[in-house]
């Protein structure tokens, strides 16, 4: 496809070709047991790769944002990324990121934990009831934040 026939977002949409790379070239070495570390790819081929990713990330989002309807909720979590996964019959993915989820989420509680000490009480109060969830995984509603905030405002008069 030339550059002029293609549109401004375009680019917008593009992977990094250097992370794709990456992970190209990382999985290729990992496949090749004992060989050359040194893996060439074609251009082509990166690119083949690069656009496949892109529209499996948008074919998963979109399956993922139909599950969160389903659920009549308007904010997608990653229980239904991993239900996404299912549906559209990738279920060796879900354990694999259910492992690398609970990762990234005990590096964040770490590193919450490091900078627990910066900021008003009152205000860490109001995040973390802001992030609190109800049992079907949706955010506390925004009267109630906004009722807070007034409560905390007439406090200051």
């Amino acid at each position: 496809m030339s550059k002029e026939g293609t549109a401004p977002s375009a680019a917008v949409e593009e992977l990094p070709r250097a992370v794709v790379r990456r992970l190209v070239k990382d999985k290729l070495s990992q496949l090749r047991r004992g060989g050359d570390d040194d893996v060439n790819v074609q251009k082509d081929a990166l690119l083949a790769f690069a656009e496949s990713a892109r529209i499996f990330i948008h074919y998963l989002s979109a399956t993922a944002n139909d599950v969160c309807k389903e659920s009549k909720r308007q904010t997608m979590n990653a229980e239904d990324v991993l239900k996404a996964l299912e549906e559209i019959e990738f279920p060796e993915f879900i354990e694999p990121l259910r492992h690398s989820l609970q990762g990234f989420r005990s590096k964040n509680a770490i590193k919450k934990s490091d900078t627990k000490g910066k900021g008003t009480p009152r205000k860490r109060k109001m995040e973390e009831e802001s992030t609190a969830e109800n049992e079907d995984g949706q955010q506390i509603a925004e009267e109630e934040m906004e009722a807070d905030a007034e409560a905390l405002e007439s406090d200051d008069e």
